[in-house]
């Protein structure tokens, strides 16, 4: 090929085509790369992209997320970054000053190692909102904080019993504290909250959608939708504003699951529907195998340091089986939130039931955080060909680890979290979730954890559990066509090569030179989607 024409041609720069290869070019046409290298330095082009000494990467795939939660925290009280409970405190009476009009203060995600143990006070809040009801989320979306009036409205008080999966913070007298621990106890105070309109939330949808692109995201996978969550995701595509193509995973739940199979298929048929399956799809069911480890509430194989529980499973294992099995069946794909040793344990063994009861299909089970495994367990996610969908960005001893992590851990377990290098030397499929807005979206963030294990001041050094350190050239290969395998997309994205979509990302600098710690410095300057410019700073 000596002249190509071309719509866009990226030149100038670094094109990493996978880990130890690069090129200095692309071209693209019809939203498809045509020509690589010297090639596509010969093509005309009808824009050209000089990248400036820049790095081209494959758009990033992020395999865990929560996009409309994060959408609509943007519509609450700014509470996100903030450092005190004062802060959030000061935060949400000024917006609840702002805001006379709403009868309930909603937001998120506070930081839950803020205060002692994660418990938060609802006199904190009642201090200055006391006349309408306030319900923030924590930044793990397993905890929330109440104020009084919240509590009173939902009925919760002394006499309340604890629900079978949910935790009731209490004063000594019995008396709430104001912190709710997992869905069905903070589920108590939503079914008395207001539910957000589809225009609010398919507004939300489209902030979350931009704060993608804006990171180099062209696919996600969002991993908790309740029935009718779709409905924002077809209105988006219908307007033609769904900018990062997403999957969507409908949330199972233990003792309903079996009445919710014909509408999971019904709501999978919609999308399939829209027609436009390189964008939308709903190929999957998200089961919660357990809480978190700062709650106590991630399943234990060992009781906790603290505590002395074993955590608190979501469902029961032979039911959890059975429903895996169930929609296995249907052609979805399994996709399992497990934190604690016995919780993976448990995910693996439904992941197994289902395999060895279904006919052979290719399934592509994800477990996602995978956490904390017993090192029996760890050879089984290749085996059973489980995806390990990993949130690397929370592998070091920052203040959240320190704090309540470890503590309710002891330090053999808490040196055995994020396997991330053992599951990969294994052969076990890895690929980088961020949980947003539990955490930063930005996937660099997660690769250079992932890589050093330290944080962002380079603590410890030599890294956390440094045999657990994934090169971040692996990391991104994860990020990129391991997200894309998860998502079933490897046909068309996840790499950059002729034929291959056009889902790009440009970094100002070639951040896998040098130490990854210096990579968090780079800056996206611009993402394409087909083509297509979603994000240009």
């Amino acid at each position: 090929m000596t002249t190509t024409d071309a719509d866009l041609l990226l030149t100038g720069g670094t094109v990493w085509l996978g880990p130890g290869r690069r090129t200095t070019a692309v071209a693209v046409r019809d939203g498809v790369v045509v020509a690589l290298g010297d090639e596509a330095e010969r093509c005309t082009a009808g824009e050209v992209v000089d990248l400036a000494g820049g790095l081209l990467l494959p758009a990033y795939s992020d395999g865990h997320c929560h996009p409309p939660q994060a959408g609509a925290e943007r519509l609450g009280p700014d509470i996100s970054h903030l450092e005190s409970v004062a802060e959030i405190v000061a935060e949400v009476g000024r917006y609840a000053a702002a805001h006379p009009e709403l009868d309930w203060i909603l937001g998120g995600s506070y930081d839950p190692a803020l205060a002692p143990d994660g418990s938060f006070d609802a006199t904190w809040l009642d201090a200055v909102v006391a006349d309408r009801p306030v319900l923030l989320r924590a930044h793990d979306y397993h905890t929330a904080w109440c104020n009084s009036r919240a509590l009173e409205l939902a009925g919760v008080d002394a006499s309340t019993p604890d629900p079978a999966a949910g935790v009731i913070d209490r004063h000594p007298d019995r008396t709430p504290v104001g912190t709710l621990r997992e869905p069905d106890a903070y589920g108590l105070v939503d079914a008395v909250a207001p539910v957000r309109t589809l225009d609010e939330l398919t507004g939300a949808l489209s902030l979350a959608c931009q704060d993608q692109a804006a990171v180099g995201i062209t696919w996600m996978q969002d991993a908790w939708v309740e029935t009718g969550g779709h409905l924002p995701y077809l209105e988006l595509l219908a307007q033609g504003r769904l900018i990062v193509r997403s999957n969507l995973a409908f949330l199972a739940h233990p003792g309903a699951w079996r009445d919710q199979l014909d509408v999971f298929v019904a709501q999978r048929a919609q999308v399939e529907a829209a027609g436009a399956p390189r964008l939308l799809t709903a190929r999957s069911i998200k089961f919660f195998a357990d809480g978190v480890i700062e709650s106590g509430t991630a399943e234990m194989l060992d009781p906790y340091e603290d505590s002395h529980t074993h955590g608190m499973p979501v469902w029961d294992p032979e039911e959890l089986a059975a429903a895996v099995t169930a929609i296995d069946a249907l052609g979805f794909q399994t996709h399992i939130h497990a934190i604690g040793d016995a919780a993976n344990r448990h995910a693996l063994d439904a992941i197994a039931h289902a395999v060895a009861t279904n006919p052979t299909w290719d399934r592509r089970p994800v477990i996602t955080h995978v956490q904390l495994v017993d090192p029996v367990d760890l050879p089984r996610f290749a085996a059973l060909d489980v995806t390990a969908a990993m949130q690397t960005f929370w592998a070091q001893r920052d203040p959240l680890m320190e704090q309540l992590t470890a503590p309710r851990l002891g330090d053999e377990r808490t040196d055995r979290q994020y396997p991330v290098a053992t599951l990969a030397r294994f052969g076990t499929r890895i690929s980088i979730a961020s949980d947003w807005p539990v955490s930063t979206n930005d996937p660099l963030e997660a690769l250079v954890v992932a890589a050093t294990r330290q944080t962002a001041e380079g603590l410890p050094a030599g890294g956390w559990v440094p045999a657990e350190r994934f090169p971040l050239e692996q990391g991104i290969a994860a990020a990129t066509a391991g997200g894309a395998y998860q998502g079933r997309t490897e046909s068309f994205r996840g790499t950059i090569a002729v034929g291959m979509a056009a889902d790009l990302l440009w970094y100002d600098r070639d951040v896998t030179s040098g130490d990854p710690l210096t990579a968090r410095a780079a800056s996206v300057l611009g993402t394409w989607l087909d083509g297509h410019p979603t994000y240009r700073s």
